[in-house]
């Protein structure tokens, strides 16, 4: 069975409607042999706040060393996306695996009337793949209240009921004290439940379980530590765990979270005084699955992001995401957009028909204008009746755009810069407005119609796709991502230019996203983005994307960086006594100097000074003796003609090598410091960014990828994203595709030979291969690995690749000249 295949498989069951009862779902994971039975599993309920709940508390559980499965819903690009590893998103390989085993039982259910639905067969997928992972800990997102949900299957060891507000009233009552009793029913067997909730809520969640363990801010502080002595001020009574959300700094915020004998400060990438309460929640349950420490707390919660939840992507003007979808979440995003300084505030919204939408106009109704849309859903409101609802409402301007796409764009060209943007009432707008700023478009090197047919392949294809098109595909193919009617588009218009367009064969629904293989001359390619440019349906934002991957009609943006006049070579400069390579030889000061000295004569053009060995099993060293060790010897090298880079993984490091005179940051761990990015903006300097899952880790971990390239092209694009809100733009975030960290051989050397899809990224692209393990593929020791990194030099600078890091510049900058000589004879 191929992918697209088993995808469709899935997608078909949309078709049957939601259900309430737990039978379903239990006959399903008995087929399977009960793979849930033995997990330790935590489940999140809640009107609103559940996702960013269980993301924070999956953090912190793998703060702790905890191997951590997270199942969540809605996605916001690709199914496999609600489920999660350690972070790592669920593999094609897998869904396939899945879809074999239970296919004929599903048919037969299906053929009896009695056919489990799309989010009963995804909760057994993820209890499926947990089991298999062998996670220590699995985090469900509980989907629709709590007594009937799918989830629910499972004996939690632990549980929280976030929030309650009227929801899903068909379902779950038509009081918030109904809805509450039916969401308590996750309450664990032998603990507290969790919760945040007040009122007739927790009034009523206490009438139905035992034990309950509240979270709430302090009932005598408001936000910012002030005392609320104000008279006949009433207070709440005071919660098990008390929350202190002490205000925004930048795009961040600070939470105190104090327990019985506990206490902690912490700082939160989500903003909101809601998530403080969201992050006390994940806290209560970790503390009772584990045993983090304040350091494991506070790294969990600062490293938890959760996309499309008051995700700011842009502030000039202030653009804000945000899923908000019933009236109690859209207040939480006024208060906290009430926390930002603008003039106009420009709302684009798409609601769906089962919500409040006169309670979230009435939420939003500081908006001065507003544009409805209609996200490519069945159940989205028409954008009309909508617009009609928020003039009611508001007092705002109100238009209307036909899709999603275009009403951001109508409205980021009337915002000015000191306005805001913000797009909200539904994931599924969030999700296309998101496509903006993280639609790939990846240039494919396509030399013969073997490597045609892979490319297609790869983006699920048909066989008889794959067929039809190879023979045409060897010129110019690109590869993106986009909603079916704009895929309809592209094809249309394409074939129309004499090009060719391909469809991926996955049958998704029109607000979800599917593969597009684009195949045409360059001149094909222009008059398609100029065509596409006045199109509407959000292709005009297409059009650029292109235009930017395919270098048509660029401005010049260059900085005066090394790598912007061709390859820089980067020579290795390691102040350690333990370097896999170098045995410590230059780990003192002058012997450093002068290595450095003979790179520069050699031609290297940036020197990347490092004090702490990455290699597998290298012990840690303190922030004070790295800096002891890189700051004395950047000093020196300030004044040489080359530019100079600090290679660590703390934040301190990096401000300390920066004050000595340092240029570049380099990171092995992908920004894992939440201060890393923060520092780079700062300084205004540029910073690699290394693919490295989960930090730097043994280069033999076992970590399986559907296709390698593709795999840590999505995972780089959210990290680029993260370093480009910090204020940094993309020439200056250096991608490193991290040949050999957590990567077989073979997955190492297909990276280096499609190193040129990373550059869809705007990013400039750095190679660090120098003597890796990698070379023991073609049976080279560890101390015979020279001429062949001088191979892979030539092979990585003719495919792209914008820096080079080596240990022996003199070879490898030979070898970069010959390539720039074969380029431009």
């Amino acid at each position: 069975m191929q992918f697209h295949e088993a995808a469709n498989f899935l997608f078909d069951l949309r078709r049957f409607d939601p259900s309430l009862g737990l039978e379903t779902t239990e006959r399903l994971l008995g087929m399977l042999e009960n793979p849930h039975k033995e997990l330790c599993c935590v489940q999140v309920a809640g009107s609103n706040g559940k996702g960013s709940t269980a993301r924070m508390l999956e953090r912190v559980l793998r703060e702790t060393g905890c191997s951590v499965g997270l199942y969540t819903s809605p996605h916001l690009k690709d199914v496999r996306n609600r489920i999660t590893v350690d972070g790592r998103t669920l593999s094609e390989d897998a869904l396939v695996a899945f879809i074999e085993e239970v296919r004929d039982y599903l048919t037969d259910c299906a053929a009896a009337g009695d056919s489990p639905t799309f989010f009963e067969v995804l909760t057994a997928l993820a209890l499926w793949e947990f089991d298999r992972q062998d996670v220590d800990v699995a985090v469900l997102e509980v989907g629709l209240g709590g007594r009937y949900d799918a989830t629910s299957v499972v004996e939690p060891a632990a549980s929280a009921v976030t929030s309650v507000t009227l929801e899903h009233t068909e379902y779950l009552g038509d009081t918030v004290a109904e809805i509450a009793r039916d969401q308590a029913q996750v309450a664990p067997a032998n603990g507290p439940l969790v919760t945040a909730t007040t009122g007739d809520a927790l009034a009523a969640i206490r009438q139905e379980v035992d034990t309950t363990l509240t979270v709430g801010h302090d009932a005598t502080r408001t936000n910012g530590g002030v005392v609320d002595d104000a008279p006949g001020a009433v207070r709440a009574d005071d919660p098990d765990l008390a929350v202190t959300h002490e205000g925004r700094d930048g795009l961040e915020s600070q939470v105190t979270l104090k327990g019985p004998g506990w206490g902690v400060t912490a700082r939160l990438s989500l903003l909101g005084a809601h998530q403080a309460t969201n992050a006390g929640v994940a806290v209560a349950l970790a503390r009772q699955v584990a045993d983090p420490g304040p350091d494991e707390i506070k790294r969990g919660l600062y490293n938890a992001r959760w996309p499309g939840r008051f995700e700011v992507m842009g502030q000039d003007p202030l653009v804000v995401l945000d899923g908000a979808h019933n009236p109690g979440s859209c207040a939480r995003t006024a208060e906290t957009l009430a926390t930002f300084e603008y003039e106009d505030l420009h709302l684009v919204v798409g609601a769906m028909t089962d919500k409040d939408q006169v309670g979230m106009a009435a939420a939003l109704a500081d908006a001065d204008h507003v544009t409805t849309c209609e996200p490519n859903i069945s159940r989205a409101v028409d954008s009309e009746v909508l617009a009609d609802t928020f003039a009611a409402e508001t007092e705002a301007e109100v238009a209307t755009g036909e899709t999603v796409p275009q009403a951001l764009a109508d409205a980021l060209s009337r915002a000015d810069s000191d306005d805001c943007v913000l797009v909200a009432g539904s994931l599924y707008a969030v999700s296309e407005a998101r496509q903006r700023w993280t639609r790939p478009t990846i240039t494919k090197r396509v030399d013969t119609i073997e490597d045609a047919r892979e490319t297609l392949a790869n983006a699920h294809v048909t066989p008889s796709g794959v067929r039809r098109m190879a023979g045409t595909a060897v010129h110019r193919v690109l590869s993106t991502r986009v909603q079916p009617p704009q895929a309809r588009t592209l094809n249309e218009r394409m074939l129309d230019l004499g090009g060719e367009c391909s469809l991926s064969g996955v049958n998704v629904q029109d607000e979800e996203f599917v593969d597009v293989v684009l195949s045409g001359t360059t001149v094909q390619f222009k008059q398609l983005t100029d065509r596409l440019a006045d199109a509407g349906d959000g292709l005009g934002a297409l059009a650029s994307d292109l235009r930017a991957t395919l270098d048509i009609q660029q401005p010049d943006t260059s900085r005066g960086y090394p790598w912007e006049e061709g390859t820089a070579v980067m020579g290795i400069l390691n102040i350690t006594p333990d370097s896999f390579h170098d045995r410590g030889e230059f780990d003192t000061v002058t012997a450093a100097v002068e290595r450095a000295e003979r790179m520069v004569e050699a031609g290297a053009d940036i020197l990347d000074v490092g004090g702490e060995s990455t290699r597998s099993g290298a012990n840690p060293v303190p922030v004070a003796d790295e800096i002891d060790r890189v700051v004395p010897v950047i000093e020196r090298l300030a004044e040489m003609d080359a530019f100079v880079s600090v290679d660590t993984r703390k934040a301190a490091v990096a401000r300390a090598a920066l004050d000595a005179g340092a240029d570049i940051l380099n990171d092995v761990s992908g920004l894992e410091d939440p201060g890393m990015r923060h520092v780079a903006a700062d300084y205004d300097v540029p910073v690699v960014v290394m693919h490295s899952m989960n930090g730097p880790v043994d280069p033999d971990s076992d970590i399986a990828y559907d296709d390698v390239v593709r795999d840590v092209h999505n995972q780089l694009t959210e990290r680029v994203l993260l370093a480009e809100k910090a204020g940094l733009d993309r020439g200056q975030i250096i991608v490193d595709p991290g040949l050999g960290v957590g990567k077989s051989a073979s997955e190492s050397f297909e990276l280096l030979d499609r190193l040129g899809e990373l550059r869809s990224l705007g990013c400039p692209v750095l190679v660090g291969h120098s003597h890796k393990s990698m070379f023991g593929r073609i049976d080279r020791d560890d101390d015979d690995r020279t001429e062949a990194t001088v191979a892979a030099t030539a092979l990585a600078a003719e495919r792209g690749a914008d820096i080079v890091r080596v240990h022996d510049v003199p070879e490898n900058v030979a070898a970069v000249d010959v390539v720039t000589a074969a380029q431009n004879p």
